[in-house]
């Protein structure tokens, strides 16, 4: 689309895109600081789950320190590599279908947060996290947009007049 469409197509109305956090409107066309952005978050959030990584060794060595046994420090790296998981995943889907119901997972996620720092990182290696689900659904809301508005063209008079039917006296 070349910007006189797209400056028509936003002076005439129709859906508008949807905002990602941390890119607002940015990626439709990938402008205004776009990948400056991704490469930003890119590089947070890969931060943030390394300082993650050096707090929960910390809790591990708690537990080295309180000598509670091999089976809590067992029983305490599966939780963390469970929910880790867990969190990828629901944040990774979250990325390409709308979340139905977050409020039962949320202390998996919040233990395995790591998980979900992970899944941005890589996900803003490709885009902006969330980008496709927004584009296919803004793409669709401007085609049916401009269904809706190539079949409103004339007089709907003169169509309902022209359509054959008589009128009764």
């Amino acid at each position: 689309m070349s910007e006189a469409e797209q400056q028509r197509s936003s002076d005439e109305g129709g859906p508008e895109p949807e905002p990602i956090r941390f890119f607002g409107t940015t990626w439709v066309h990938h402008d205004g600081g776009y990948g400056w952005r991704r490469a930003g978050l890119a590089i947070g959030s890969l931060l943030a789950a390394a300082a993650g990584a050096f707090v929960v060794r910390f809790a591990y060595q708690g537990f080295d320190t309180a000598d509670v046994g091999a089976f809590v420090k067992i029983l305490f790296v599966a939780a963390l590599a469970i929910c880790t998981a867990l969190a990828f995943r629901q944040t990774w889907d979250g990325f390409n279908r709308r979340p139905e119901s977050r409020g039962d997972n949320r202390g998996l996620l919040l233990i395995g947060f790591i998980g979900s720092l992970f899944a941005y990182f890589v996900r803003c290696l490709r885009e902006a996290p969330g980008e496709r689900l927004r584009r296919t659904e803004y793409e669709r809301a401007r085609e049916a947009y401009e269904r809706r508005r190539s079949t409103r063209t004339g007089n709907p008079a003169a169509r309902s007049a022209n359509s054959g039917r008589r009128k009764r006296r």
